[in-house]
Parts: C-alpha cells; sequence; structure tokens
C-alpha cells in the first residue's frame, strides 16, 4: 500500500499558494528535504495549478541534475475539472476522484506525493486520503494576501506531531500523522 505525502508551503500566518515568495528561504538543506521527498516517491499527485506551474518552470528545463530529471520522468496524476488533456508522463483524473485516488493508495510501492495543489490537499483531507501532512511554514508573516491552507469550511481533523525538520533560513517543517491511524 503506498501513502499520501503531501509537502505544503506556508507563511507563518497560514497563506499558501504561489510559491515564489518562499525564495528567500529556501537554504541547501531545504532543497535537499525536498529532493529526498521526490527521490523516494512513486508518482506525483496535482491539482491543475500546481500542475501548470511545473509545467512552466522545472518541467521546461533541461535534465541535468538529477531533481529535474526526476521531476520530468516520475508518473504524474493530475486532478481538474477542466483540463482536457495532459502531456508526457501524465494521467489526467476525472470522475470520482475519491474512488481513484483510494485505488492508486492501495496500489504497492512507494509515496504518491503531493507537492502544493491546495485543493486537492483539502479534498484528500475530507475524504481521509492523507498519511503523511508536511506543513512547511516559511518565516514570513503575508498579512492576508493569498489563499489560506485549508478553507474554513474544512472539517476538522486531528494530528499528531511525527517529527520536525529545522533550517538554516528558519524554514521550519511539522511532520504530522492523522491522530486517528496510531
Amino acid at each position: 500500500m503506498s501513502k499520501v505525502v503531501v509537502l505544503l508551503d506556508m507563511s507563518v500566518d497560514g497563506i499558501a499558494g504561489d510559491p515564489s515568495w518562499t525564495r528567500p528561504f529556501v537554504d541547501d538543506g531545504y532543497v535537499k528535504y525536498r529532493h529526498g521527498q521526490l527521490m523516494s516517491s512513486r508518482a506525483l499527485l496535482l491539482g491543475r495549478i500546481t500542475y501548470e506551474q511545473l509545467c512552466r518552470g522545472c518541467l521546461a528545463r533541461n535534465e541535468s541534475d538529477a531533481f529535474t530529471a526526476r521531476m520530468q520522468r516520475i508518473p504524474k496524476y493530475i486532478v481538474s475539472r477542466t483540463l482536457r488533456q495532459v502531456g508526457g508522463n501524465s494521467v489526467l483524473l476525472d470522475g470520482d476522484i475519491t474512488e481513484q485516488i483510494t485505488k492508486l493508495r492501495s496500489e504497492p510501492g512507494q509515496d504518491l506525493f503531493v507537492y502544493g495543489s491546495i485543493t486537492l490537499v483539502d479534498h484528500l483531507t475530507t475524504h481521509d486520503l492523507v498519511d503523511e501532512l508536511k506543513l512547511v511554514i516559511h518565516p514570513i508573516v503575508r498579512g492576508g494576501a493569498g489563499r489560506r491552507v485549508f478553507p474554513t469550511d474544512t472539517p476538522a481533523t486531528t494530528w499528531r506531531l511525527a517529527g520536525t525538520h529545522t533550517f538554516d533560513s528558519g524554514t521550519v517543517i511539522l511532520d504530522y500523522r492523522p491522530a486517528r491511524r496510531s
């Protein structure tokens, strides 16, 4: 069985979205951590916006480094109500997303890794499909500019802290597991 592992960048005040504001807080330790997460995953699970950002950014670069090469080659499952086609080694998930992700999760192998994808993360959390929630908190207060990590109508859930990672930049990762699974 695979795990669904979420890595979600956010500010101290809970704002996520376009990650361009995180650049000042990306240091070597954080880059190494993210690379490790990607390398230990069997596939990416992405929402439309994150997928499109990846296509414009990392997927458009040449494969001269291991991260870019892995990002281009790893299978991608894209959740979208508006896309009609996706390129390369990507598969568009439509219809009953919960059922499809449950099926993917039941397959053997490494993790299904979710980068960003706020709307998708909300859906996964609401439907009890997140096995590891890694909140990447960058040392900045954005003052309300941007999307909140979890909308106000997200159902309440309880999580237990499984670990922390602190980087020289002041960025901290809080690594959570659902409290109901011990």
